[in-house]
């Protein structure tokens, strides 16, 4: 028996190898995850939330260059490697961009830089009061552009890349947990169980999910958790339904039968027996649950009830730049919306794939 599973689970990656597509997707969410995980580690500005802002300099275009003046504080940062790694760093420091300075006798000469051909304030700084004398100017690129606050565009969206892909993880964890036992218990006892079950199902699957979704996040709370639990608790009914249809299928045949006969209690037999053969459509409904978490998610940012400034979100980066789409600066809502469409159908194309390597009548 072992040796048929194992040969069929090679058969199913052997096929899952061949779709091209499939295996792009899967290592494009692999970069994504690595990206999430490590954001402030790839990010140009690695303060927490990347939440640097820089007024003068808002929405600029894509590969803008400023010199940057950095002025040292003496509060002393007591964060470790690892917090500043996960979490970003706290910044102490003052950044002022410049369009110009000069040094003459250790005083720095500089003028702030200023938009639309204005000059800016031109202002001096004893060079001798400093307590360290590293390089405080240096020039600074922004190769996605700054958006309406000065922010650094790129980063931005690296570290809210980590808000929509874990939201995926989450969501469709919950929605398992949820929707395995609910569809095992329904699908298995049947009778009273089953019809109570499914009046819940029915109940839940007849509310529009971004309203359910809204209606428990305002009961939870604004916030980056409450999101991630109220996009599970709306997700479960699907996965309910698809297991409940399996186990429906499969409870009475043999294997099922001789395990009742060798005197095995229900609940192991549910979770030994039946759901190691049923879970290839569970894994394809899964993939598809990420890109719908992706989207709900991205919807209640939009909305102003997702993850909360100065949290960065792909969704909240669309809400706060979509009217510059007519003022000339359409990138600063495209280039969020593309970050969410691509890993959308990427995990659309995954489970396409998974529903091909999995289909056993292929």
């Amino acid at each position: 028996m072992s040796n048929n599973t194992g040969s069929l689970g090679q058969l199913a990656l052997q096929k899952f190898k061949q779709n091209f597509w499939g295996v792009f997707s899967f290592w494009f969410i692999v970069l994504i995850g690595i990206i999430s995980v490590f954001a402030y580690a790839f990010a140009p500005d690695n303060s927490q939330h990347a939440n640097q802002m820089h007024l003068s300099i808002h929405s600029k275009r894509p590969g803008f260059t400023v010199q940057m003046l950095t002025l040292p504080t003496s509060i002393v940062n007591e964060q470790s490697y690892l917090d500043k790694l996960f979490f970003g760093k706290i910044n102490t420091e003052t950044e002022i961009p410049i369009s110009n300075y000069s040094i003459e006798n250790d005083t720095l000469f500089y003028t702030e830089y200023a938009s639309d051909g204005l000059k800016g304030a031109e202002k001096t700084l004893n060079l001798n009061s400093m307590s360290r004398r590293e390089t405080l100017i240096k020039e600074q690129n922004f190769l996605f552009g700054t958006d309406k606050y000065g922010r650094d565009l790129l980063s931005r969206i690296l570290v809210g890349a980590r808000i929509s892909f874990f939201i995926g993880f989450v969501a469709v964890f919950i929605s398992l947990v949820i929707g395995v036992f609910m569809g095992s218990m329904a699908g298995y006892f049947g009778g009273k169980v089953d019809a109570f079950i499914m009046w819940i199902i029915n109940v839940t699957w007849s509310i529009p999910t971004l309203l359910l979704v809204i209606a428990i996040t305002l009961a939870l709370g604004k916030g980056f958790w409450q999101v991630f639990i109220a996009v599970g608790l709306t997700m479960w009914v699907e996965v309910a339904r698809v297991v409940r249809g399996q186990i429906i299928s499969v409870k009475e045949m043999q294997y099922v039968t001789a395990a009742r006969a060798l005197g095995f209690n229900d609940f192991k037999i549910i979770a030994k027996h039946i759901l190691p053969n049923i879970m290839a459509p569970v894994i394809v409904i899964s993939a598809a649950n990420f890109a719908a978490a992706i989207l709900i998610e991205s919807g209640l940012s939009f909305l102003g009830i997702g993850a909360q400034p100065p949290m960065a979100s792909w969704g909240a980066m669309i809400k706060d730049h979509y009217n510059y789409i007519i003022l000339g600066k359409p990138y600063l809502a495209l280039i969020p919306g593309f970050c969410i469409m691509s890993l959308v159908m990427a995990f659309m194309l995954i489970g396409n794939a998974l529903r091909d390597a999995l289909d056993v009548k292929s």
